[in-house]
Order: C-alpha cells, then sequence, then structure tokens
C-alpha cells in the first residue's frame, strides 16, 4: 500500500491535541483496523503493519476513556488510535475516544463489549422483508445515541418489498430528525445516496443482523469485494458472511468498518441513548401526577392516557419499558461488577505488598 495521509483514515484535531511535538519527534500514531488473535493489524501513513495484541493491550489499559458510556468498556477496539513508538512500534497509549459504539456481551455474564471506536456515522442496516422490525431498530439507535454518533437507518433490498416508502415512513417516526434511505444494495448507484457520510476523513461503520445486506452494501460503497450471500427461502433472511471487523479505505475518501451480524444485542448501561431516543415518552410522563408514577394503571397516569387517546403507540411504550428495565438491570450488575474489580484489585496489591515487607525483613 503506497503511503497516504492520516486524515484518509480519520485523523482530527481532537487526536492531534492529545499527541505532544516531543512524542511525534520519537513515536507515530496509526489506527487499529483489524484484530487477529495475537496480532492487531494497523494503518499508519507508511501504510500496513501489524504489533502483537498483548502490548497493545497494555496501552489500552493506561489510556483515559471519556466517549459516550466508555466506563468499563475496556479492550483495543477498530477504529482506536494508538501512539506508537517510531522504532519498534512498541505501544505506548491509546488515545482518548472521540465516540464508542459498545454493547453488553453475548452470555449470561454482564461485561460491556466494545464494537468499534472513534465512528463519525452509524448505518443501521436492516432490511425492507421479514427483517424489517421497529424494536430492533430502536434498540440500534439507543446504543447509536449512546455512543455520540450519528444515526442514519438504511433499508436494504427494496426490491423485496412492495411499498417500502411505507416502511421508510415508519423508520422516520422513530426520532426527531432520523435520516432513513432505501435502496437495493446490488445497484451500486443507489448507495451513492450514502457517500455524503463517507467523504474525507470520515469513519462509518455499518451495524445489524446477519444477512441484512451489509457486505453488499460495503462494496457498493467501494471497499472491494466482500463475501456475500444468497436469500434463505424459508424465512427470507440473508446468509451471515462476515465473521470479523475490519476497516477499509473508500474512494469517497473516508473509511468504513465492515461489523458481523449482532445475533444478540442487550443494552448495557445506556441510560442517555435512551432518554435521547425516547423524549416523547418521556415528556408526557412529566405530566403525571406522581413523579413515581408506574404507568400500569396509578392514579393520574398521563401515559395512560396518551395511550388510550392514540397518541401514543403502544409497541413504542411496550419498547420504552422493555429497553429501560433492560438497560437498568445491566447498569446495575455493570457496577456491581466493576465494584468487584475494584476489590479484587485491591487485594492482589495488598497482598503483593506484604509478600514485599515478608522479603525487605528477612
Amino acid at each position: 500500500m503506497s503511503n497516504f495521509s492520516l486524515r484518509n483514515i480519520g485523523w482530527k484535531p481532537f487526536f492531534q491535541q492529545q499527541v505532544s511535538l516531543e512524542e511525534l519527534e520519537t513515536g507515530v500514531v496509526a489506527r487499529v483496523s483489524a484484530h487477529h488473535g495475537s496480532q492487531i493489524l494497523m494503518l499508519g501513513e507508511a501504510g500496513e503493519f501489524s504489533i502483537p495484541a498483548q502490548l497493545a493491550q497494555a496501552a489500552d489499559e493506561s489510556a483515559g476513556g471519556t466517549a459516550a458510556g466508555e466506563a468499563g468498556a475496556c479492550g483495543i477496539a477498530v477504529g482506536d488510535w494508538l501512539l506508537l513508538d517510531a522504532q519498534d512500534h512498541r505501544a505506548i497509549r491509546r488515545l482518548e475516544r472521540d465516540t464508542l459504539l459498545f454493547r453488553k456481551a453475548a452470555g449470561e455474564e454482564v461485561k460491556p463489549q466494545v464494537i468499534a471506536a472513534n465512528l463519525d456515522t452509524i448505518f443501521i442496516v436492516t432490511s425492507c422483508n421479514e427483517d424489517f422490525n421497529l424494536s430492533r431498530i430502536e434498540r440500534y439507535l439507543a446504543l447509536t445515541l449512546q455512543a455520540g454518533a450519528t444515526p442514519v437507518v438504511v433499508l436494504t433490498k427494496a426490491d423485496l418489498c412492495e411499498n417500502p416508502a411505507e416502511l421508510r415512513h415508519q423508520a422516520e417516526q422513530l426520532h426527531a430528525g432520523l435520516l432513513v434511505e432505501t435502496l437495493d444494495a446490488r445497484e451500486s448507484e443507489q448507495a451513492d445516496v450514502l457517500k455524503s457520510w463517507c467523504g474525507p476523513g470520515q469513519s462509518v461503520v455499518l451495524l445489524g443482523s446477519s444477512g441484512v445486506g451489509k457486505s453488499t452494501l460495503a462494496n457498493a460503497l467501494g471497499t472491494g469485494q466482500l463475501a456475500t450471500g444468497g436469500i434463505r427461502e424459508k424465512d427470507g433472511k440473508g446468509r451471515h458472511t462476515t465473521t470479523a471487523r475490519s476497516l477499509h479505505l473508500l474512494p469517497s475518501g473516508g473509511v468504513l468498518i465492515d461489523n458481523p451480524g449482532v445475533r444478540e444485542l442487550q443494552l448495557p448501561a445506556c441510560e442517555e441513548g435512551l432518554t435521547d431516543l425516547f423524549e416523547d415518552v418521556l415528556v408526557i410522563a412529566r405530566n403525571c401526577r406522581f413523579s413515581n408514577c408506574s404507568h400500569e394503571g396509578d392514579a393520574g397516569c398521563a401515559v395512560m392516557a396518551a395511550l388510550e387517546a392514540g397518541e401514543l403507540d403502544q409497541r413504542r411504550f411496550a419498547s420504552f419499558q422493555k429497553l429501560n428495565a433492560e438497560q437498568a438491570h445491566n447498569s446495575r450488575s455493570l457496577a456491581e461488577r466493576r465494584e468487584r474489580d475494584r476489590k479484587t484489585g485491591r487485594m492482589y496489591k495488598s497482598m503483593i505488598d506484604k509478600k514485599r515487607r515478608r522479603r525487605e525483613e528477612s
């Protein structure tokens, strides 16, 4: 790969101000483009190279984190910027993240899983067939708003739907000012409507279920020939093809992160994202007679009144209740896990100090 500027891969003043002139004299900055087990693939001004994942993780643990919702979300992610030693590419530190997309990790244990970092726009991709689900889109929207990135809903496979315009209208009602595009990703010219978010220095990610056409869309935007699958006749779903996150340069000047389909999507601590997403419900709830109204038959409940009058959609309110209960549970569990980790860390430190004192006394 020939040399290119850092701006082409998303370098901005936010990151520039974190690195001193002295550090740039002895170090280099590069962006994580893929994670391959024991090695992490990087992109810098000199092109592609790899560094040991173990050393990069050490740099991550010493980094600060103030991106939206970042507390507790550790681990080097695709999209991260690292400061490296210029001689041996040893990772010195991870730069503070501008934005961070993460979810609750799959499984019973409640812990955050980083999806991608330093994103400008998140394309929430779903198809105009049996996969279309407003409540699922709301989950993706909550994560996107929590991350601090701009959401754009992309409805693919428009050729498989009799009235894609109606689905687009339904999606637009989920959040004030939400941008929704409808297209057939196999037609590259239709994907041109997304290129205004993929210009020089811009970073975008594809987020959605398996088989909705994310790889096809990525190819249409210019990533190259990513593997794609056909439609299963039994349920109208596409076949899962992407297996790992990777950062790709786009001919429009930006970068795109192709993300594996999400099979299980539970919300982590996501209060800010949900507050933004369901502002319309919260505005109604403020008119309830009691501040601790459960919205389940309490006297003077403005939410129940709005539901009965048809001013609030029953599906949307059910989604509001479900997602808030889920994130509240996971938020409590995350806080408890962090407290356990802190106590364990203090215990280990105490044990090490005792051993050191015994050695000094002997």
